[in-house]
Protein backbone atom coordinates (compact mmCIF):
# COMPACT_ATOMS: atom_id res chain seq x y z
CA UNK A 1 0.00 0.00 0.00
CA UNK A 2 2.92 2.33 0.72
CA UNK A 3 4.03 2.12 -2.92
CA UNK A 4 0.68 3.57 -4.03
CA UNK A 5 0.99 6.55 -1.69
CA UNK A 6 4.62 7.26 -2.61
CA UNK A 7 3.99 6.95 -6.33
CA UNK A 8 0.86 9.12 -6.14
CA UNK A 9 2.65 11.91 -4.24
CA UNK A 10 5.69 11.90 -6.53
CA UNK A 11 3.58 11.77 -9.70
CA UNK A 12 1.16 14.43 -8.44
CA UNK A 13 3.99 16.89 -7.69
CA UNK A 14 5.66 16.28 -11.05
CA UNK A 15 2.39 16.55 -12.97
CA UNK A 16 1.40 19.72 -11.12
CA UNK A 17 4.78 21.37 -11.62
CA UNK A 18 5.10 20.54 -15.30
CA UNK A 19 1.47 21.30 -16.20
CA UNK A 20 1.49 24.63 -14.36
CA UNK A 21 4.66 25.64 -16.19
CA UNK A 22 2.96 24.71 -19.48
CA UNK A 23 -0.36 26.38 -18.72
CA UNK A 24 0.98 29.36 -16.78
CA UNK A 25 4.09 30.27 -18.73
CA UNK A 26 4.70 28.47 -22.00
CA UNK A 27 1.24 28.14 -23.57
CA UNK A 28 -0.75 30.74 -21.66
CA UNK A 29 -1.06 33.20 -24.54
CA UNK A 30 -1.77 30.40 -27.00
CA UNK A 31 -4.74 29.17 -24.97
CA UNK A 32 -5.99 32.74 -24.50
CA UNK A 33 -5.73 33.53 -28.21
CA UNK A 34 -7.22 30.28 -29.48
CA UNK A 35 -9.82 29.53 -26.81
CA UNK A 36 -10.33 32.73 -24.84
CA UNK A 37 -13.93 32.92 -26.02
CA UNK A 38 -14.59 29.52 -24.38
CA UNK A 39 -12.69 30.05 -21.12
CA UNK A 40 -14.11 31.02 -17.74
CA UNK A 41 -12.85 34.18 -16.11
CA UNK A 42 -12.20 32.33 -12.83
CA UNK A 43 -10.73 28.85 -12.74
CA UNK A 44 -12.72 26.21 -10.85
CA UNK A 45 -9.92 24.96 -8.59
CA UNK A 46 -11.97 22.08 -7.17
CA UNK A 47 -12.62 20.66 -10.63
CA UNK A 48 -8.97 21.18 -11.63
CA UNK A 49 -7.75 19.42 -8.47
CA UNK A 50 -10.16 16.54 -9.05
CA UNK A 51 -8.91 16.10 -12.62
CA UNK A 52 -5.29 16.08 -11.43
CA UNK A 53 -6.04 13.57 -8.65
CA UNK A 54 -8.08 11.23 -10.87
CA UNK A 55 -5.55 11.39 -13.71
CA UNK A 56 -2.69 10.58 -11.33
CA UNK A 57 -4.59 7.69 -9.72
CA UNK A 58 -5.11 6.18 -13.18
CA UNK A 59 -1.53 6.85 -14.25
CA UNK A 60 -0.21 5.32 -11.01
CA UNK A 61 -2.41 2.20 -11.05
CA UNK A 62 -2.31 1.41 -14.77
CA UNK A 63 1.15 2.65 -15.79
CA UNK A 64 3.70 3.55 -13.12
CA UNK A 65 3.25 0.84 -10.49
CA UNK A 66 3.09 -2.04 -13.00
CA UNK A 67 6.21 -0.61 -14.66
CA UNK A 68 8.03 -0.33 -11.32
CA UNK A 69 7.06 -3.92 -10.48
CA UNK A 70 8.31 -5.19 -13.84
CA UNK A 71 11.33 -2.87 -13.85
CA UNK A 72 10.59 -1.91 -17.46
CA UNK A 73 11.65 1.52 -18.64
CA UNK A 74 10.15 0.89 -22.09
CA UNK A 75 6.82 -0.09 -20.52
CA UNK A 76 6.61 3.09 -18.42
CA UNK A 77 7.38 5.29 -21.43
CA UNK A 78 4.98 3.61 -23.87
CA UNK A 79 2.11 3.15 -21.41
CA UNK A 80 2.60 6.67 -20.03
CA UNK A 81 2.35 8.07 -23.54
CA UNK A 82 -0.73 5.97 -24.31
CA UNK A 83 -2.47 6.89 -21.05
CA UNK A 84 -1.79 10.60 -21.60
CA UNK A 85 -2.99 10.41 -25.20
CA UNK A 86 -6.20 8.52 -24.37
CA UNK A 87 -7.02 10.79 -21.42
CA UNK A 88 -6.50 14.01 -23.34
CA UNK A 89 -8.21 12.61 -26.47
CA UNK A 90 -11.32 12.00 -24.38
CA UNK A 91 -11.44 15.66 -23.41
CA UNK A 92 -10.30 17.24 -26.66
CA UNK A 93 -12.28 15.14 -29.12
CA UNK A 94 -15.45 15.40 -27.04
CA UNK A 95 -15.05 19.18 -26.97
CA UNK A 96 -14.30 19.30 -30.69
CA UNK A 97 -17.43 17.24 -31.38
CA UNK A 98 -19.78 19.14 -29.07
CA UNK A 99 -18.60 22.74 -28.63
CA UNK A 100 -19.05 25.41 -31.25
CA UNK A 101 -15.73 27.06 -32.01
CA UNK A 102 -13.38 24.55 -30.32
CA UNK A 103 -10.29 24.88 -32.56
CA UNK A 104 -8.83 21.83 -34.30
CA UNK A 105 -5.40 23.40 -33.81
CA UNK A 106 -5.89 23.15 -30.03
CA UNK A 107 -7.04 19.54 -30.29
CA UNK A 108 -3.75 18.64 -31.97
CA UNK A 109 -1.60 20.72 -29.60
CA UNK A 110 -3.39 19.41 -26.52
CA UNK A 111 -3.13 15.78 -27.67
CA UNK A 112 0.61 16.23 -28.13
CA UNK A 113 0.78 17.89 -24.70
CA UNK A 114 -1.25 15.17 -22.97
CA UNK A 115 0.91 12.46 -24.54
CA UNK A 116 4.09 14.28 -23.50
CA UNK A 117 2.82 14.99 -20.00
CA UNK A 118 1.77 11.37 -19.44
CA UNK A 119 5.15 10.17 -20.68
CA UNK A 120 7.21 12.65 -18.67
CA UNK A 121 5.26 12.22 -15.44
CA UNK A 122 5.42 8.42 -15.68
CA UNK A 123 9.11 8.33 -16.55
CA UNK A 124 10.25 10.80 -13.89
CA UNK A 125 8.11 9.12 -11.21
CA UNK A 126 9.53 5.72 -12.20
CA UNK A 127 13.12 7.00 -12.03
CA UNK A 128 12.64 8.88 -8.76
CA UNK A 129 10.89 5.95 -7.08
CA UNK A 130 13.73 3.65 -8.13
CA UNK A 131 16.22 6.14 -6.66
CA UNK A 132 17.89 7.22 -9.89
CA UNK A 133 18.01 10.91 -8.99
CA UNK A 134 16.36 11.48 -5.63
CA UNK A 135 17.99 14.76 -4.69
CA UNK A 136 17.50 16.24 -8.13
CA UNK A 137 13.75 15.82 -7.70
CA UNK A 138 13.68 17.70 -4.40
CA UNK A 139 15.82 20.49 -5.83
CA UNK A 140 13.52 20.67 -8.87
CA UNK A 141 10.40 20.91 -6.69
CA UNK A 142 11.96 23.54 -4.41
CA UNK A 143 13.12 25.60 -7.40
CA UNK A 144 9.75 25.29 -9.13
CA UNK A 145 7.81 26.53 -6.12
CA UNK A 146 10.35 29.32 -5.57
CA UNK A 147 9.78 30.47 -9.16
CA UNK A 148 6.03 29.99 -8.82
CA UNK A 149 5.69 32.16 -5.73
CA UNK A 150 8.62 34.55 -6.15
CA UNK A 151 9.15 34.60 -9.92
CA UNK A 152 8.77 37.77 -11.90
CA UNK A 153 6.46 36.12 -14.46
CA UNK A 154 3.65 36.27 -11.91
CA UNK A 155 3.85 40.04 -11.75
CA UNK A 156 3.49 40.69 -15.49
Amino acid sequence: MLIYIKVFVIAFLIFLAVDLIWLGVIANKLYQNEMGHLMKKNLNFVAAFLFYAIFIVGLSVFVIIPSIESGSLIKVVLLGALFGFVSYATYDLTNYATLEGFPLKMVVIDLIWGTSLGTLTSLLTFLIYRGVFKWHFYIFIWYYFYILFCGSWLHK
